[in-house]
């Protein structure tokens, strides 16, 4: 025959000043909620001298943690000392909550770190990022080649289609937005270089600004951020939903290596493709200063280019495009290394195309920049 649960309560006795509390009724998880309500209605836990557990029902551990919130774990041992005799199984739960309550309050919350301590924590975890990725690249780098110079062996193993269809997407569909990025670049620099050296009376050396200029540097750096926006951002996002979808696992089951059939095709497009965008961009962005002078300076595009043709030595313009070929290299594997990173799902596909774009165009800078010194260092 079961026992009907009987609610919990608190029955205060303060009419002698005795100031006996007794507990009464079921104090279980299930009546939880109104045992909590009936705790904190109860606001004379300090004045009780003697506490009464002969009328409790079922104790658990939920109503037992009531209690000692309610008379403190300090105070509780030395009530129930006072008061009737307790259940030895109730005595034990109850001194299992205190010790338990005990434990909690001697563990001291872990201090905060300081600020200094906080930035160098970050600036080593963003080092051994940095590490990782590095020795990450150099190996896809090494496998890279490796896959390149076994081709070179074998012609029958060369992906021409893919190649030029890689060339198409790269190549010619980026033809409209490189030449107007650059066209505008250069008419910007014509402009700055017209407004500063007007104050001169050097305005005609506004032409060897835009041409210096785009042959040694804007060219080619432009077109490389642009690619490394436009191409290395597809490249991840094309081999990592194959990934995700585990078509190159299929590839290596039929006993084909994803590197001569995925990474080869992009990164020969990449090799083929800059080069002649940069070509392209140094002819649009000195056509861009040409307009220019030709509208804010009186200067006419026959003087202009010839101009061009006899104060700038052809020395600059090999300064810039032998850069595009090593540009175009590093932006193709970091595209196809970040795509074989993604682990199988659409956010880790944003994840990696998002950090393929910001290390290709960390890497064009870095490269330039170091390139550029090491020019001018040698005097070329």
């Amino acid at each position: 025959m079961s026992v009907a649960p009987q609610p919990g309560r608190l029955v205060w006795d303060a009419a002698t000043g005795a100031g006996r509390l007794s507990v009464e009724g079921d104090w279980t998880l299930a009546g939880f909620e109104a045992l909590r309500r009936e705790v904190a209605r109860f606001d004379a836990g300090a004045q009780v001298r003697a506490l009464d557990l002969g009328r409790l029902g079922a104790l658990d551990t939920a109503g037992a943690s009531l209690l000692v919130d309610l008379l403190g774990a300090e105070r509780l041992p030395g009530l129930l000392a006072t008061g009737p005799q307790v259940d030895a199984s109730r005595r034990a739960l109850l001194d299992t909550i205190i010790r338990a309550q005990g434990a909690v309050q001697q563990c001291k919350p872990p201090e905060p770190p300081s600020p200094v301590a906080e930035l160098l924590c970050h600036v080593g975890e963003a080092a051994e990022q940095f590490w990782k990725h590095a020795v990450g690249l150099c190996g896809f780098i090494g496998l890279t080649l490796e896959g390149l110079g076994r081709s070179l062996l074998r012609p029958r193993s060369w992906r021409i289609t893919a190649t030029v269809a890689q060339i198409e997407q790269i190549g010619l569909n980026a033809v409209p937005i490189v030449a107007l990025l650059t066209f505008l670049v250069g008419a910007v620099v014509a402009f700055l270089g017209a407004t500063v050296l007007r104050d001169f009376g050097a305005t005609l050396y506004t032409i060897n600004l835009v041409g210096f200029a785009f042959l040694r540097e804007f060219a080619v750096l432009l077109t490389a951020i642009l690619m490394a926006g436009r191409t290395a951002s597809a490249f991840t996002a094309q081999i990592g939903s194959m990934k995700a979808n585990e078509e190159i696992d299929a590839i290596r089951a039929l006993g084909l290596d994803p590197i001569n059939m995925l990474v080869l095709p992009r990164v020969l497009a990449m090799l083929v493709s800059l080069p002649l965008l940069t070509f392209m961009s140094m002819l649009t962005g000195i056509a861009g200063g040409m307009v220019v002078c030709a509208w804010s300076l009186d200067i006419p595009p026959s003087l202009f280019l010839s101009t061009l043709r006899e104060s700038l030595d052809v020395r600059h313009f090999y300064v810039g495009i032998v850069k595009a070929p090593i540009l175009a290299f590093i932006i193709a594997v970091i595209g196809c290394l970040e795509g074989f990173k993604v682990s199988g799902s659409a956010q880790s596909v944003g994840e990696h195309t998002t950090s393929s774009v910001v290390q290709a165009i960390f890497m064009v800078i870095l490269i330039d920049a170091l390139a550029a010194l090491f020019f001018m260092e040698m005097g070329w």
